[in-house]
């Protein structure tokens, strides 16, 4: 099932020459965001390092969707280098500039220059929440059991001493 909509561009005046965000492949879920750095300074982001860099476009949403801006799978197997707040929300009432938070994980400076694909923007539907406070929840399997619960001994599964059994 595909599901089309419209997504307006608007190109900032430091991006004018680099491309519009685009897919890279006919099944591709994420369009490519490019760096709309300065061409002669690009940024060095040093080990452990984290930077935000702007990428030029603003955009326009439909109500009810957002733009979740994700990281390139090739810049974190080869340098390290992820999206911070991942995944990072825009919402559909956002206009503002799209900038994005890099953070080096790896072990070397990476560089990063005008044009270079720093993440990739997913366009996705959102469900808003009725809140209603209860004073009890329904029961489960797995009750309170957080991090590792599910997990199980035989494959190192963290207890957390907070299983539904345990607390009854």
């Amino acid at each position: 099932m595909t599901n089309n909509i419209t997504l307006e561009i608007k190109v900032l005046n430091n991006s004018e020459d680099l491309p519009l965000p685009a897919y890279q492949s006919a099944e591709a879920a994420g369009l490519d965001l490019y760096a709309a750095i300065d061409e002669k300074a690009p940024q060095t982001l040093a080990p452990q390092a984290f930077v935000m860099i702007e990428t030029g476009i603003a955009i326009a949403l439909p109500q009810g969707y957002e733009a979740q801006i994700r990281p390139r799978s090739g810049l974190a197997a080869k340098h390290g280098v992820s999206v911070l707040n991942t995944p990072g929300t825009i919402d559909s009432d956002y206009r503002g500039e799209i900038k994005v938070l890099l953070i080096n994980h790896g072990e070397q400076d990476f560089v990063i220059k005008r044009g270079t694909r720093i993440a990739q923007m997913i366009i996705a539907p959102v469900i808003k929440a009725h809140i209603k406070q209860v004073a009890t929840l329904s029961d489960t399997t797995r009750g309170t059991g957080g991090f590792g619960s599910t997990g199980g001994s035989s494959t190192g599964g963290i207890s957390t001493g907070n299983s539904s059994k345990e607390n009854k």
